[in-house]
């Protein structure tokens, strides 16, 4: 049971990591570049944004993932250690929305979603959020002027944001490094 709460609290981190920080820009291993010129050349058409669990976990599946997987024992610490990974990539950690899946076959299809932009959407729309929270409220649109102003001062929230992400990532960082220290 103790690799099942670390699978979740791996998953946990890195939700709070691509909602914090613009997952374009993210690097999760010091072999990002090779896992994803290998990902994409073995699985050149596989659909990322909603993944289909037969194209994971079938027989047929299986048997084209293996030397793809094999290929990082050795270069990716613990490559095959047991993580979660979100079926649709708008949507959270859920019960319907997760499957098991080896350490490797996690990072490839993630670097992926990130580089390619599809894990954009958990970023903006906790940014999003945010920006509500922050009081947008009552302001009607009014003259170019304030829309202005108000362009003005979203590009100054996304520069804070994003030093604030710089900051979470490298926390985040650490502790999934940690995380991964510990699970050895």
């Amino acid at each position: 049971m103790a690799w099942a709460m670390k699978a979740m609290q791996h998953a946990e981190v890195y939700y709070k990591l691509i909602s914090s920080v613009d997952p374009q820009f993210l690097k999760l291993t010091k072999v990002d570049d090779q896992i994803y010129s290998e990902f994409r050349k073995n699985f050149e058409k596989l659909r990322i944004d909603v993944l289909d669990p037969e194209e994971l976990k079938s027989e047929s599946a299986k048997e084209k993932w293996r030397p793809f997987c094999l290929k990082f024992d050795g270069v990716v610490e613990d490559f095959n250690y047991g993580t979660l990974l979100r079926l649709d990539c708008s949507q959270g950690y859920t019960e319907e929305n997760t499957i098991f899946a080896p350490r490797i076959q996690f990072l490839a299809i993630e670097i992926a979603r990130n580089r390619e932009g599809y894990n954009k959407a958990v970023y903006t729309s906790v940014y999003d959020k945010e920006e509500e929270k922050e009081g947008n409220h009552g302001r009607g649109k009014g003259a170019d002027s304030a829309q202005a102003e108000e362009k003005g001062a979203n590009r100054e929230r996304e520069n804070a944001k994003t030093n604030k992400g710089e900051e979470k990532e490298k926390e985040a960082n650490k502790e999934i490094h940690k995380s991964s220290e510990i699970a050895m």
